[in-house]
């Protein structure tokens, strides 16, 4: 089943622009064509890029200024955010960058304010291009609007489907920036910060009762934050709150988090725990400073199995220090470890990451590709002693080998006999891993066609 994540940086500009719009057009199946009659309507268009995805929202942007050459389009997000000037001197389509949090940004320009008392924006003015300064991170976190209102308004939430969630689900911040260092990781270091802001407890409380009354048969509640866990007394004071709610949630944690928290989160209805483990080797958590250890994660996962919590492991392949030998010790430590659930990722450098600079300081970037046509992760890095296909068989060996075990597939078999909402979802899951090994097959036969 295709992953469609909420577009919530978006809905955000779009709560707070009266008569805007927000359209999620891959998630709706919305051709270009179809996107490009429903733009027509508007002057303004937002456009949220990405590295691997920027090329394909240049030509959509061309079509728009064609369709409609008076509308204004302004490009936002980390890639356009690290390279401001490139992405404008790319096409005269692209009117203006918002760089790094552009919520306000937009909705001044959408107000009428000129492009040259706009904080945090690029633009070209007499054939240069402005930088103008930096806009302060928003500090206030409660004065924006709720993003459910925009979901509900704008957007068909059932269309929304992560495979380790619960369908449907519904998701939102609670805070912005990490102060966590993963040398990786391309939000704090590109978008929103290491300075880690905060809701109120109470506004993240009326969100959630919000929710609830839009979305009714909603069975899940996302805190997408990049660490909801990082500050212990905070959390404690969601659940206290939250637990007279009785709803259903999961949120992003890191293995700091203790036993009490672990507890008390899931009496407050906390299902399930999203971990970035990464790797099982020392040497590489600390090449990509991930603050963590081996040992604290394997302590983190006994305490969630005492507390009865599920697990989501996140797992990565070609971090600076990958090698055949460390792949398979993080192989080894993931079932190990043996969360409900897991993702492993081909590791991508985005410009703007330390990661990036260190494989592009040492030569190590080999493409820029990073996705095939389909959307699957394709390695753009090659390290002495690790090639590109080496790292797509251990993507697809790692999945065999965690899932492919006969306690795992029990385990499988019976969730899926005994709860009916999840037979759904682990057959589509099933359908969609069996082509990504095809695809993965298919990528090695190319790569050895051109070898």
């Amino acid at each position: 089943v295709t992953t469609f994540w909420y577009p919530t940086w978006l809905a955000y500009p779009a709560g707070l622009i009266r008569e805007s719009r927000l359209v999620d057009a891959p998630a709706h199946g919305l051709s270009p064509e179809t996107t490009v009659r429903i733009a027509g309507d508007f002057d303004f268009i937002v456009i949220f890029t990405s590295t691997p995805g920027f090329g394909n929202d240049l030509r959509f942007a061309q079509m728009l200024k064609e369709h409609r050459p008076a509308a204004r389009i302004a490009f936002v997000g980390p890639h356009v955010t690290v390279l401001p000037e490139e992405s404008l001197n790319a096409s005269e389509a692209i009117d203006f960058v918002a760089r790094r949090e552009f919520d306000y940004a937009i909705a001044e320009f959408a107000g009428g304010k000129r492009l040259e008392e706009i904080e945090g924006i690029s633009y070209r003015k007499n054939g240069r291009i402005i930088h103008n300064p930096e806009r302060p991170l928003v500090e206030d976190l409660d004065s924006l609007p709720f993003v459910v209102e925009i979901f509900k308004r704008d957007l068909e939430y059932e269309r929304y489907t992560i495979p380790f969630l619960r369908h449907p689900y519904v998701s939102f911040y609670t805070s912005r920036g990490c102060p966590a260092r993963c040398t990786f990781c391309l939000w704090p270091q590109t978008m929103s910060g290491h300075r880690w802001r905060t809701r109120s407890t109470g506004n993240v409380i009326d969100e959630v009762r919000r929710t609830v009354e839009l979305f009714p048969l909603a069975r899940e509640i996302f805190f997408d934050d990049d660490t909801f866990t990082w500050n212990k007394g905070r959390v404690l004071e969601i659940c206290r709150k939250l637990k007279s709610l009785k709803v259903a949630w999961s949120c992003n944690s890191r293995v700091n988090t203790d036993l009490e928290t672990i507890r008390l989160m899931k009496e407050a209805g906390c299902r399930l725990l999203v971990v970035g483990f990464e790797s099982g080797d020392p040497h590489v958590l600390k090449n990509i400073k991930k603050g963590a250890t081996v040992e604290q994660s394997l302590a983190f996962m006994k305490d969630c199995r005492k507390a009865g919590m599920e697990v989501h492991g996140d797992f990565q392949i070609g971090h600076p220090g990958e090698s055949p030998e460390t792949i398979e010790k993080t192989i080894r430590f993931a079932m190990q470890l043996d969360p409900n659930t897991i993702q492993v990722s081909v590791s991508h450098p985005y410009p703007g990451t330390e990661f990036f600079n260190y494989l592009q300081d040492n030569g190590y970037i080999v493409s820029n590709v990073m996705t095939d046509s389909g959307g699957y992760q394709l390695p753009n890095i090659k390290y002495p002693g690790l090639t590109p296909e080496e790292i797509v068989r251990s993507v697809a060996d790692f999945y065999g080998r965690f899932y492919f075990r006969p306690r795992i597939i029990l385990r499988i078999v019976k969730k899926a006999l005994f709860i009916r909402n999840e037979r759904k979802r682990l057959y589509n899951e099933a359908r969609e891993f069996f082509k990504f090994r095809a695809r993965n097959r298919e990528y090695l036969k190319t790569l050895k066609l051109k070898n």
